[in-house]
């Protein structure tokens, strides 16, 4: 079951998330590379609470992008 209050605060927020399609492309790179991150622990997703889909927060995909390129 989920809590109300995570449920509000996820919904009031969804400006800052991007589904898997859409992180992917601002990746570039694939669905598929990104659930395999995320198993890895490389770049973790919220999971919805509703449905359990993938959520990337904006946020931490810039800070994911500025690491690449750090390391490069």
């Amino acid at each position: 079951m989920v809590k109300f209050g995570i449920l509000i605060f996820m919904l009031h927020n969804l400006k800052d998330y991007l589904t898997i399609s859409q992180a992917a492309a601002f990746l570039g790179v694939s669905p598929n590379t990104l659930r395999n991150w995320d198993r890895a622990g490389k770049l973790r997703a919220k999971k919805q609470p509703i449905n359990g889909y993938r959520l990337y927060e904006k946020i931490e995909l810039n800070k994911f992008l500025r690491r690449l390129q750090k390391d490069r």
